[in-house]
């Protein structure tokens, strides 16, 4: 018989199709029917694929559950430690979107310095035929940038900023082999570039790691790009440094109580807002959809999984 598998959130029908040849799918109902749900099918479930994270309570009602599947490469919505504690496996979709997230950070970069959304509503409106030539903006060329987490999609943003003969920085937990300078003091990183891109994990620990002084040391002509997670920045001190002049701009896919995104940004020029999409292109969700699904079938054939969590390195077969 096939094992029992609870689907948190919607993804593509092509993902709960390969799913349902392995697994009897039983989609997470909605909070006044949950309790119920769980405690008559909590005992048969074995497997969770997740699009939205999953809540402690839920997976406490799951006593014999063994692999959570997380689509995405964040996973601050899953308490991978307690899930490590009772020996549940989780696995996430690193790798695959390196190149897609490292792109959209870049051109938020780029967008930002150059003015781009700004000046194509300038076109649109009509405004070059009544007011002429726009204002000169800023050279990305021979920046100082700073990355803020360099991890595996950091270094993939760092092996692009050599076309703009950029000199790379990194600020991170630990010091790594790579032909950049390390900053172990986020501030003093900071003082140092002209931009400055998050790529950090999400959660507890890196949040607000980005506060105000952070964003002072950047300075008023400097171009912050956040494409990790809305909570590692201070956005209400970042808002504040974008209308006093503070911070020369912003380039942003994250917020931090998205999708609600403070009106005070939609004005500004000097800011670019994208709707979290990243990685959102058909090739790269489907590369992502393919690796979950790929994890799960590897967890019922051997108990093996492709792309552990850290948290659970210890406890997976991989």
């Amino acid at each position: 018989m096939k094992q029992h598998l609870l689907l948190i959130g919607n993804g593509p029908a092509w993902m709960r199709e390969r799913l349902e040849t392995e697994f009897t799918v039983h989609p997470l109902p909605p909070e006044a029917e949950r309790a119920a749900f769980l405690a008559d099918k909590g005992a048969a479930i074995t497997a969770c694929c997740t699009f939205s994270g999953i809540a402690t309570e839920v997976m406490d009602a799951l006593p014999n559950l063994k692999i959570i599947s997380s689509y995405g490469v964040g996973y601050d919505s899953i308490d991978a430690d307690h899930a490590a504690k009772r020996g549940v496996i989780v696995t996430h979709t690193p790798n695959v979107l390196n190149d897609e997230v490292a792109d959209t950070a870049i051109l938020l970069w780029l967008a930002t310095s150059r003015k781009l959304v700004a000046y194509d509503r300038y076109v649109r409106e009509g405004r070059w035929l009544k007011e002429g030539a726009a204002p000169l903006t800023t050279s990305p060329e021979g920046r100082t940038v700073g990355i803020l987490g360099l991890g595996r999609i950091g270094q993939a943003i760092a092996d692009r900023l050599g076309v703009f003969g950029a000199t790379v920085v990194y600020h991170s937990r630990t010091e790594k082999d790579v032909p950049y300078t390390f900053y172990p003091d986020l501030v003093e990183m900071a003082k140092a570039c002209d931009v400055l891109i998050c790529i950090t994990p999400g959660g507890a620990g890196t949040k607000h790691i980005v506060n105000a002084e952070v964003i002072d040391a950047l300075g008023p002509q400097g171009i912050l790009v956040n494409v990790a997670r809305g909570s590692v920045v201070d956005e209400t001190a970042l808002v504040k440094a974008l209308q006093e002049g503070r911070l020369g701009g912003a380039g942003l896919d994250v917020f931090e109580f998205e999708p609600k995104v403070p009106e005070a940004l939609f004005a500004m020029e000097n800011v670019t807002l994208q709707p979290h999409v990243g990685s959102a292109t058909h090739e790269t969700r489907r590369a992502m959809g393919e690796l979950v699904c790929d994890n799960l079938s590897q967890y019922l054939k051997d108990g093996r999984v492709l792309t552990p969590v850290p948290e659970c390195a210890a406890i997976a077969k991989v």
